[in-house]
C-alpha cells in the first residue's frame, strides 16, 4: 500500500491545464479487497502466505540488469517514471521486489502441496511490464519472474498463463514469446491499452509460434462472451497444452463499474470462470493454479470480484453479498452477441498449433 504512484488526474499527469487527482493505480481498490476478506470472516480461514523479496537472480530472468539498476537508482533518489504511465516514489523498487516475491512464494507454496491454490493479492501489478521498461503501471513482470523461476529452480515443465484483465499482457506475451514451455493466453478489450499489442497475428516465434494466443474482444462484453471465449478457447487450448501449472493474470477491470475498461462483468462472471479454470487444472496438474492481481481500478466494484473468486478458489462461501450484482445482470446485451461470436471464432482457429 506504501507504492507512491503520486499526483495525476487518473492516466493524465497533472499540470497547468490538468486539475491534480489520484492516479488511477492507487491502493485503495487493493485494500478494499483485503478488508472485504476481513469483514467476510472469510480471512480468518484461509492459509496466509508471507512475500518474501525476489533476488536479484530472480528478477533479471526476464528483466535486464540494466533496467534493475536503473529502477533501484531513480527510487533510491526519490521516483520517477519507469517508462509509460508508471509513476513511483522512493522506495518503490524495494515494493516491487516484495511484490514479485509475494508472487513467487504463493507458487512455491503451490508446488511443494503447502496449498492447493492461492491468490497473490500484490501490487504494483505486473503484466505490462517488458524486458527493460515499466509499462502501465508495472515495474516488474510478477507472473513472468514466477513462472521462469518455478522452471529453472523447481524443474517446472509447461506453465501456462491466462490473462483476463482488460488490457493485454504485453510483458507477459514478450516474456514467453520465443518457447514452446509456456502457453500465454490474454483475453482484453480490443487495443484499449497498449495501443500496438494484442492482435491475433501475435503468435508467438521460433519455438514459441502457436504458443501465445491473443483474443481482442470488442468493447461492450458481458458475461456471456467471456463464457464463451473459456469454454470455446481457453480450456481447450488448455487442454491441448498440457501445463504443470497455470497461472491467472486476475485483473478486474473488465468489470462493468471499472473506469479504465468499457466491459460488463460481475462478481458472478468471475466466480464462473474460476470454476472453469479450476475443473481445468484439477484435470491437467493437480489443481495447481496461482492467481496474481493485476488491474481494477473501481475501489467499490474489484472488491467484490475479489471476494468471489477467492471464494470460489478456497470453497468457502461467505455470507456477505455483492450490492452490485444485481444491477450487473440486468444491464442489456449480457448474453453473447454474434458479433462477439465471431471474434471468438477466429480465435479458435489458433488452436490447431498447439502441440
Amino acid at each position: 500500500m506504501w507504492h507512491d504512484t503520486g499526483t495525476w488526474a487518473g492516466l493524465v499527469p497533472p499540470g497547468l491545464d490538468v486539475e491534480p487527482d489520484l492516479n488511477a493505480e492507487s491502493p485503495e481498490s487493493k485494500r478494499r479487497i483485503r478488508n472485504l476478506l476481513e469483514v467476510s470472516g472469510l480471512l480468518d480461514q484461509l492459509t496466509t502466505i508471507k512475500a518474501k523479496p525476489a533476488t536479484l537472480e530472480d528478477i533479471t530472468r526476464f528483466h535486464t540488469r540494466e533496467y534493475v539498476d536503473r529502477l533501484k537508482k531513480m527510487s533510491d533518489e526519490g521516483g520517477g517514471d519507469a517508462g509509460e504511465f508508471t509513476p513511483f516514489g522512493r522506495g518503490s523498487y524495494d515494493i516491487a521486489l516484495l511484490t514479485a516475491g509475494g508472487t513467487i512464494q504463493m507458487t512455491e507454496a503451490v508446488l511443494d502441496g503447502t496449498v492447493k491454490n492461492g491468490y497473490a493479492l500484490v501490487r504494483p501489478p505486473g503484466h505490462h511490464a517488458e524486458r527493460d521498461w515499466g509499462r502501465g503501471f508495472c515495474l516488474f513482470g510478477n507472473i513472468a519472474v514466477a513462472g521462469m523461476r518455478a522452471q529453472a529452480v523447481h524443474g517446472v515443465g509447461r506453465i501456462a498463463v491466462v490473462d483476463w484483465d482488460v488490457h493485454h499482457g504485453n510483458g507477459t506475451q514478450q516474456a514467453f514469446y520465443d518457447t514452446d514451455q509456456a502457453l500465454t493466453i490474454s483475453l482484453h478489450q480490443d487495443h484499449l491499452y497498449p495501443l500496438e499489442t494484442g492482435d491475433m497475428t501475435e503468435r508467438g516465434e521460433g519455438k514459441g509460434h502457436g504458443y501465445n494466443i491473443n483474443l481482442p474482444l470488442p468493447p461492450g462484453c458481458g458475461v456471456g462472451a467471456y463464457q464463451a471465449a473459456f469454454e470455446q478457447l481457453v480450456i481447450p487450448a488448455l487442454e491441448r497444452f498440457k501445463p504443470e501449472l497455470i497461472f491467472v493474470a486476475s485483473g478486474f477491470d473488465a468489470g462493468g463499474n471499472d473506469p479504465l475498461g468499457r466491459m460488463m462483468m460481475h462478481s458472478d462472471g468471475y466466480r464462473d470462470l474460476t470454476a472453469l479454470l479450476m475443473q481445468a487444472a484439477d484435470t491437467l496438474c493437480d489443481g495447481r493454479l496461482v492467481f496474481s492481481h493485476e488491474g481494477g481500478y473501481s475501489p467499490h466494484h474489484s472488491p467484490y470480484c475479489g471476494l468471489a473468486v477467492i471464494e470460489q478458489l478456497s470453497g468457502i462461501r461467505t455470507d456477505l453479498a455483492d450490492p452490485w450484482l444485481a444491477l450487473g445482470k440486468a444491464w442489456g446485451q449480457q448474453d453473447l452477441q454474434p458479433h462477439q461470436q465471431a471474434v471468438i471464432d477466429r480465435a479458435v482457429e489458433l488452436l490447431t498449433d498447439i502441440q
